[in-house]
């Protein structure tokens, strides 16, 4: 069998595991996520990870050879098993998280075929939990130095993030996403300001971040960029759990910035993505793209 080398408009680097919620146990890990929703968009991603030699992972493996994500930079770790995180959602459905470790994940090894898979490849996607252990935090930053538009997901979960490692990753990125919550304490590092906005030009003009999305829940989403902020409210659906939604928001807004399109579209779309996966149960859920548009037109709300 022979493998034609196929470049992906985009990488995504990290954790692959199982999230096991109360009624079920589902697929996740954020890039995991995001290549999904990015290959459910007609996009073509690819995703550098490692799994453990045993059931949970052959699963994995088979979950993405089935949604037609390239499995060639998918490891395996002869020891490590595959990652696994318990989640427990709150009475206003917010979740926390057991991310348990050593898994396999912390172990993504360097591999020389990195170098031509990210120089043709137009976006890195990486967020802060892979750098919680030396190994895989190693490779990530040897990826950052090579890679060409730079997308970093902080990911704020105590106690796998060091403030060092953060801002390591927020002096390379080029697109910098985080929720209210992790803007209001990475900001609190640097100084008091009276509001978001503030907060987020705080954070770009410190780091020189070209473009800065803020998520807000239910609340839709907010983009500075060059200094311009703009914002939408969001759409309103009936939610089922907002586990991976913010995956789908990215997955969305990369979506639209490969297609060249405004600021504005891609945030009205990522909007509308992430709204629907909320609207369904889990992470990787099956979905029409033209919901994705619906939504859309249902709710002509946009705002700047």
């Amino acid at each position: 069998m022979t493998h034609f080398h196929t470049s992906h408009q985009v990488v995504c680097f990290g954790e692959i595991l199982w999230d096991i919620l109360p009624k079920a146990t589902l697929p996740g890990g954020a890039p995991m996520n995001v290549a999904y929703h990015l290959k459910m968009l007609g996009n073509d991603p690819c995703l550098i990870s490692r799994i453990g030699m045993d059931d949970n992972g052959n699963r994995l493996k088979e979950i993405l050879v089935e949604k037609g994500i390239n499995t060639s930079y998918l490891q395996t770790d002869p020891i490590l098993p595959t990652g696994i995180v318990v989640a427990k959602p709150d009475e206003n459905n917010e979740v926390t998280y057991d991310i348990v470790q050593p898994v396999a994940w912390d172990s993504i090894q360097w591999d020389d075929r990195f170098f031509s898979l990210l120089t043709e490849s137009e976006y890195f996607v990486c967020g802060s939990l892979a750098a919680r252990s030396e190994t895989s935090r190693d490779t990530l930053f040897s990826l950052l130095d090579m890679a060409k538009t730079k997308v970093v997901d902080i990911n704020l979960r105590p106690p796998h993030f060091s403030r060092v490692n953060n801002e390591y990753l927020l002096k390379k990125a080029d697109i910098l996403k985080l929720n209210l919550s992790e803007l209001e304490l990475i900001s609190t590092w640097y100084g008091v300001y009276e509001d978001d906005q503030s907060r987020i030009k705080s954070i770009q003009d410190k780091f020189d971040i070209k473009t800065i999305i803020v998520t807000m829940g239910g609340n839709g989403a907010m983009v500075m960029q060059n200094g311009i902020l703009y914002s939408h409210n969001g759409y309103p659906v009936k939610v089922a759990d907002t586990v991976g939604s913010g995956d789908a928001f990215l997955a969305g807004f990369i979506h639209q910035l490969l297609k060249s399109a405004p600021v504005e579209s891609a945030l009205a779309f990522a909007c509308s993505i992430g709204a629907l996966v909320a609207s369904y149960s889990g992470a990787c859920p099956r979905y029409n793209t033209y919901e994705i548009n619906e939504l859309m037109h249902s709710n002509e709300k946009t705002s700047r």
